[in-house]
Protein backbone atom coordinates (compact mmCIF):
# COMPACT_ATOMS: atom_id res chain seq x y z
CA UNK A 1 0.00 0.00 0.00
CA UNK A 2 1.83 3.23 -0.87
CA UNK A 3 1.82 6.16 1.28
CA UNK A 4 1.17 9.67 0.46
CA UNK A 5 3.66 11.77 1.26
CA UNK A 6 3.37 15.32 2.71
CA UNK A 7 3.37 18.43 1.05
CA UNK A 8 4.13 21.75 1.29
CA UNK A 9 3.24 25.52 -0.16
CA UNK A 10 3.27 28.93 0.93
CA UNK A 11 0.22 30.79 0.54
CA UNK A 12 0.24 34.62 1.56
CA UNK A 13 2.60 34.39 4.57
CA UNK A 14 1.16 31.14 5.64
CA UNK A 15 3.58 27.51 5.48
CA UNK A 16 0.72 24.94 4.33
CA UNK A 17 1.66 21.55 5.25
CA UNK A 18 -0.78 18.20 4.12
CA UNK A 19 0.72 15.60 6.79
CA UNK A 20 1.24 12.13 5.22
CA UNK A 21 -1.13 9.49 6.20
CA UNK A 22 1.05 8.19 9.42
CA UNK A 23 2.85 10.79 11.22
CA UNK A 24 5.30 8.85 13.19
CA UNK A 25 9.02 9.30 13.89
CA UNK A 26 10.00 7.56 10.22
CA UNK A 27 9.31 10.57 8.69
CA UNK A 28 9.29 13.44 11.29
CA UNK A 29 13.09 14.39 10.76
CA UNK A 30 11.96 15.20 7.26
CA UNK A 31 8.85 17.42 8.06
CA UNK A 32 10.90 19.01 10.84
CA UNK A 33 13.97 20.12 8.29
CA UNK A 34 12.12 20.95 5.38
CA UNK A 35 9.46 23.04 7.36
CA UNK A 36 12.45 24.37 9.20
CA UNK A 37 14.28 25.51 6.19
CA UNK A 38 11.01 27.01 4.56
CA UNK A 39 10.16 28.97 7.61
CA UNK A 40 13.64 30.43 7.42
CA UNK A 41 14.11 30.86 3.86
CA UNK A 42 10.57 32.30 2.93
CA UNK A 43 9.59 34.43 6.00
CA UNK A 44 6.62 32.93 6.78
CA UNK A 45 4.35 34.57 9.67
CA UNK A 46 1.84 31.30 9.96
CA UNK A 47 1.66 27.63 9.42
CA UNK A 48 -1.23 25.33 9.15
CA UNK A 49 -1.16 21.37 9.79
CA UNK A 50 -3.49 19.95 7.13
CA UNK A 51 -4.33 16.79 8.71
CA UNK A 52 -7.04 15.41 5.82
CA UNK A 53 -5.03 12.52 5.11
CA UNK A 54 -3.85 11.47 8.18
CA UNK A 55 -5.04 8.52 10.22
CA UNK A 56 -2.49 7.90 12.39
CA UNK A 57 -0.05 10.05 14.83
CA UNK A 58 2.32 9.48 17.72
CA UNK A 59 4.62 11.71 20.01
CA UNK A 60 6.85 12.77 17.50
CA UNK A 61 3.80 14.03 15.49
CA UNK A 62 3.35 16.64 18.53
CA UNK A 63 7.23 16.63 18.88
CA UNK A 64 6.73 18.72 14.77
CA UNK A 65 3.77 21.00 16.14
CA UNK A 66 5.75 22.01 18.96
CA UNK A 67 8.74 22.61 17.64
CA UNK A 68 7.31 24.85 14.74
CA UNK A 69 5.29 26.71 17.43
CA UNK A 70 8.66 27.51 19.51
CA UNK A 71 10.00 28.84 15.98
CA UNK A 72 7.53 30.89 14.59
CA UNK A 73 5.82 32.18 17.88
CA UNK A 74 9.49 33.90 18.59
CA UNK A 75 8.55 36.24 15.26
CA UNK A 76 4.74 36.54 16.28
CA UNK A 77 3.37 33.87 14.60
CA UNK A 78 0.36 31.05 14.83
CA UNK A 79 0.40 27.35 14.20
CA UNK A 80 -2.73 25.94 13.06
CA UNK A 81 -4.37 22.81 12.98
CA UNK A 82 -6.95 22.14 9.79
CA UNK A 83 -9.16 19.12 8.83
CA UNK A 84 -8.38 16.59 12.02
CA UNK A 85 -10.40 13.94 12.58
CA UNK A 86 -11.98 12.95 15.54
CA UNK A 87 -9.10 11.06 16.54
CA UNK A 88 -6.07 13.37 15.38
CA UNK A 89 -8.46 16.22 17.39
CA UNK A 90 -8.51 14.05 20.16
CA UNK A 91 -4.75 13.29 20.41
CA UNK A 92 -4.26 17.29 19.96
CA UNK A 93 -6.68 18.45 22.85
CA UNK A 94 -5.40 15.62 25.36
CA UNK A 95 -2.14 16.51 24.68
CA UNK A 96 -2.28 20.28 25.94
CA UNK A 97 -1.84 21.93 22.12
CA UNK A 98 -5.13 23.40 21.88
CA UNK A 99 -3.41 25.98 24.44
CA UNK A 100 -1.10 27.05 21.94
CA UNK A 101 -2.48 25.78 18.62
CA UNK A 102 -5.54 26.72 17.02
CA UNK A 103 -7.40 23.14 16.42
CA UNK A 104 -10.04 23.59 13.39
CA UNK A 105 -11.68 20.24 12.42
Amino acid sequence: MEQKMEEYAIIDNYLCIRMPKEVDHHGAAGIRECADRMILDDKVKNIVFDFEDTTFMDSSGLGIIIGRYRKISCFGGKVYAINTSERIGKILRSSGMSSIIEILA
